[in-house]
């Protein structure tokens, strides 16, 4: 059994203890992990269950093909099952499960890259498909205990730590948040899209862990510091002791900071940052209490398009709108207009394939391109304003035609319901999110047409810096840190307050408590956070006086690196955590 720590790169904060399950999490992601000797007959068993399972599938799939195309057509399948047999194959896979220790899906896989490498090598089109016919059987192996992997995982009910090749959103979603005690993975940047959910949802986290699944075991116990990015396996009993009396101190003080967290978030000299919350569904309003927020600062509505077959429907829209803003009992709440395409594709709408889906079509561009997507979202929405206090956000907007194209339909759609008869609220307020760097250079020509602005800055700093987030070989350089990105974020705040407009940031950066008290000092009025994060950032506010604040912003600008930034934030970190 492997011992010892692996360090990595810490993304979500949190200690988990528990054992460990490998999963895999897409169609060439096969996952390999060490077996114990005494598990290697079971092994071997899953694989002759899985060749019975795969040898019947293709003997259906003949009789399908039969009937259908001829028997000609049909023989192929023959051939699979026939390959299936070959006691070399078969003796070639049981060899790497018992003289490697390694699981039957990783032996398989190893038995094809063999075939593909061998004869894939050789030359002639007619060798190469050969080598095609000869692995292909074994994929439908390979399948059958994929598949069983994922429906062994997923019917269980106990807790895991769950560890991927890569984390994606795929890979933090693969249980139910409640089986889930923390992500670790092999790969992974701190700001991809799987790490930003992981800390949404309050999940332990740690990326960049080499070597880290030929390393477990199933069922293996991990200890896993996401403050830390440090990962212990199979701890021994002191260190198991030593590392939960750490998880009761840490979780003793944000007990703590809960208990004081409807206080209001105002510093000793009398200067308020407001304090939202980002809502991915429906099933986040029942993940904070309304005393300790100001209102939700970003509802992304295209979790009700993602989570269905088809699109909803103006009436769905409308109830489901009403339901959240009678929620919110009267407090600010901010929903966002369809933010679809990039990494958020909709399985019924079909979208071109793009080389690069960050710059592409994607939110408003998607919109205002099918006018009836906008338009029945915007009549929906209008119609649930009088049941509270409703705001409405422009994703992804890069000029100011697009602003005055949406004002322009939300003028037309308010005057159409009006002589339908229906009722809307008298003020709904419309602003948009900056995270687009031509936005930013127009700032000053948007925020007159606007009522409010929202940063995003999980898009702005990949954009600003060129640097896509979900991609392994820069994402390093993806840093929130960046002076460039300060400066930016300086520029928002100084016109949004010359122009009396409210200012505020959604993205991730937001939910950092040191951070906040920079975004403060810049003359941010709100943020716009992850439900967990509240308690600490409403602490730092009321901790920290507002000219304070004020030096923080001053001393960072300064900064020629962004070295020099991260030195001044963790310095303000450490201070917040001081007893």
């Amino acid at each position: 059994m492997h011992r010892g720590k692996i360090h990595g790169n810490a993304v979500s904060p949190g200690l988990a203890l528990g054992p460990v399950q490998v999963v895999f999490t897409g169609p060439a992601d096969v996952p390999t992990w060490s077996v114990a000797r005494e598990d290697v007959p079971f092994e071997i068993s899953r694989l002759a269950s899985a060749l019975n399972t795969a040898a019947t599938r293709l003997e259906e799939r003949q009789r399908v093909v039969a009937s259908s195309a001829g028997a000609k057509d049909a023989e192929i399948f023959a051939v699979h099952r026939m390959i299936l047999k070959d006691p070399r194959a078969m003796s070639e896979v049981e060899r790497a499960i018992t003289e490697q220790r390694i699981n039957a899906e990783a032996a398989v896989k190893l038995l094809i890259d063999r075939f593909e490498e061998t004869l894939g090598n050789l030359e002639g089109n007619s060798v190469r498909d050969y080598a095609a016919d000869v692995s292909d059987p074994w994929r439908y192996v390979l399948n059958v205990l994929l598949e069983r992997d994922r429906e062994e995982v997923q019917q269980a009910d106990e807790q895991v730590v769950l560890a991927a090749a890569e984390l994606t959103p795929a890979a933090v979603t693969f249980l139910e948040r409640e089986r889930l005690l923390a992500v670790v993975a092999e790969t992974g940047g701190r700001f991809s899209h799987g790490a930003v959910l992981a800390r949404s949802l309050g999940l332990p986290c740690v990326v960049g862990l080499p070597n880290l699944l030929a390393r477990l075991e199933q069922g293996m116990t991990v200890a896993v510091d996401g403050d830390h990015g440090v990962v212990q396996l199979a701890p021994s009993e002191q260190q198991v002791t030593e590392f939960l009396e750490r998880k009761r101190s840490i979780e003793g003080r944000r007990e703590r900071l809960r208990t004081d967290a409807a206080r209001p978030s105002l510093t000793p000299d009398g200067r308020a940052l407001r304090v939202y919350v980002n809502v991915e569904s429906v099933r986040d309003l029942d993940t904070f209490q309304l005393a300790h927020i100001d209102g939700i600062g970003l509802l992304r509505t295209e979790f009700l398009y993602l989570e269905r077959s088809e699109f909803p429907s103006e009436e769905e829209q409308y109830r489901l709108y009403r339901r959240v803003l009678e929620r919110m009992g009267g407090s600010p709440t901010t929903m966002r207009l369809l933010d679809i395409g990039g990494d958020k594709p909709l399985p019924y709408f079909q979208t071109p394939a793009e080389t690069n889906p960050a710059l592409g079509w994607r939110g408003i561009r998607v919109t205002l391109r099918w006018r009836d997507l906008l338009r029945v979202q915007l009549r929906a929405l209008l119609r649930a304003s009088p049941a509270g206090d409703l705001r409405i956000l422009m994703p992804m907007i890069s000029s100011l035609e697009e602003v005055r194209e949406v004002h322009r339909l939300f003028d037309e759609i308010r005057k159409q319901l009006g002589e339908q008869g229906y009722a809307c609220a008298e003020d709904v307020p419309v602003g948009a999110m900056i995270e687009v760097p031509s936005a930013l250079l127009e700032i000053e020509r948007i925020i007159q047409e606007v009522d409010f602005v929202s940063v995003g800055t999980n898009d702005l700093v990949q954009y600003l810096l060129a640097v896509d987030r979900d991609n392994a070989w820069v994402s390093s350089l993806y840093d929130p840190h960046h002076p460039a990105v300060v400066r930016a974020l300086d520029q928002i705040g100084r016109v949004a307050n010359a122009a009396g407009k409210a200012c505020s940031v959604c993205g991730e950066i937001a939910g950092d408590p040191a951070m906040a008290l920079l975004l403060l000092g810049l003359g941010y009025d709100s943020v716009s956070v992850a439900p967990q994060f509240v308690p600490e950032i409403k602490y730092a506010v009321r901790s920290t006086a507002h000219s304070e604040a004020r030096s923080l912003a001053e001393e960072v600008l300064a900064q020629e690196t962004a070295a020099g930034v991260r030195e001044i934030m963790e310095r303000v970190d450490r201070r917040l955590l001081a007893p």
